[in-house]
């Protein structure tokens, strides 16, 4: 039987319907023979072949197979690589600068790091940029145990025989640039958190591969040679302000497109303001407008000071504050468990998702002006019972004069 009698139309797809339903690998084996993209279409669209036989998520063989099919349009391969991810669905909350230096800096083939302090929304904004200019990504979280083996990859040792044999292992950068080969399409590849690494250790060889993209970072198994293609995005986040980033080594800052994912201006910050205690809080026992009042008066205090001459306290991001209004939402509903003490529950709110957040990085100094501002919010606020913030920035300062040696 000749190639061509192999293949599978649309009308004769269309009467295998349940076959394909009921059988994976006959699934695949129509998708791989496909004579036309309305197939795919078909497929995809009209019977959901990819969830029927795999899911919401993961890339089983079925949606290999339609990924890297050549009658698959970017958008179908789209859809198809981030089933069961949500970000699509996610409002672009970031400026729009930084949305348009973030695009223009992949659009010029350059890497991208995304920085800022805790609370930017960089890894959202990372998946959305992803997703905007690939048809699909891998995210993987840096920590301090990865070597350069992480980013390009490893021979590992197989137990699963009787005697002990190696394999080669993909790393994050490697393994993006065989999908984007087998899709056919631009993939990306997002190192989260990066600053728990060693950046210089960990980034070697793939300085060189910006440098010199012909040059062979890794070998497969099979003896494919990975290179950095132009269809591969890296897209990086670290949590850091703009002092660390001045000490960071030049090596990265030469190479990486550095974006600042914290400058909201005042009509950016009161739609998010706006938008959380309006979503939130219609059926909540606490004023939303005091509260969107208190959110803006701490975010200014924290990142600008009181004063337009004042700094101040530390760089903080606006995302927090969500999870105040989330927590609240739920608990001081009619049913919540702070449905009659709102004030009560905002102080618990802050002292749950603000002022961990804050310690995590803060200095004694810093530890000592958060008590003194969350006072003094505590009584423009007086609605508001912030005691459990304080408490615990209280604490924190105590447990830290402890560990200095301080006296009280």
């Amino acid at each position: 039987m000749g190639s061509s009698e192999q293949e599978y139309s649309l009308d004769r797809v269309q009467g295998l319907t349940d076959t394909i339903k009921d059988d994976a690998e006959f699934a695949q084996r129509v998708i791989e023979k496909a004579a036309e993209p309305e197939v795919l279409d078909y497929l995809v669209d009209d019977l959901s072949i990819d969830v029927h036989h795999e899911g919401e998520q993961g890339l089983g063989e079925v949606r290999q197979a339609i990924l890297g099919s050549d009658h698959a349009s970017f958008d179908l391969k789209k859809r198809v690589a981030t089933r069961g991810d949500y970000t699509t669905d996610l409002d672009v909350l970031v400026p729009e600068s930084v949305k348009k230096s973030a695009l223009g800096a992949l659009e010029a083939g350059k890497p991208v790091v995304l920085y800022g302090p805790t609370g930017t929304g960089k890894t959202t904004f990372a998946k959305q940029l992803a997703l905007e200019t690939c048809v699909g990504y891998t995210l993987d979280t840096a920590s301090p145990s990865w070597t350069s083996q992480d980013i390009v990859g490893r021979v590992a040792p197989d137990y699963s025989k009787d005697s002990i044999s190696y394999q080669k292992e993909l790393g994050c950068v490697s393994k993006a640039v065989v999908r984007a080969r087998e899709y056919g399409e631009k993939y990306a590849v997002i190192i989260d958190e990066l600053t728990r690494a060693d950046i210089s250790q960990i980034f070697g060889q793939l300085y060189t591969a910006i440098e010199n993209p012909h040059q062979t970072i890794f070998r497969t198994d099979d003896d494919e040679t990975i290179e950095l293609i132009p269809e591969v995005n890296i897209i990086c986040t670290m949590n850091m302000s703009d002092r660390t980033v001045n000490q960071l080594d030049n090596a990265i800052t030469r190479r990486f497109a550095m974006i600042k994912v914290s400058d909201y201006d005042n009509d950016s910050l009161d739609n998010l303001f706006s938008r959380w205690t309006t979503d939130h809080l219609a059926d909540s026992a606490v004023n939303g407008g005091t509260l969107k009042d208190l959110f803006q008066e701490d975010y200014r205090r924290l990142n600008s000071g009181e004063d337009a001459d004042e700094s101040g306290i530390m760089e903080f991001g606006p995302m927090h504050y969500r999870d105040v209004s989330v927590f609240l939402e739920s608990t001081t509903s009619p049913e919540g468990v702070y449905h009659d003490e709102a004030g009560q529950a905002v102080g618990e709110a802050f002292r749950t998702y603000i002022l961990p957040r804050l310690l995590n990085s803060a200095t004694y100094s810093q530890m000592d002006e958060l008590v003194n501002h969350y006072t003094e919010l505590d009584e423009i606020y007086g609605e508001f019972d912030l005691s459990p913030a304080i408490e615990l920035a209280e604490s924190e300062k105590w447990a830290q004069q402890q560990r200095m040696g301080m006296q009280n």
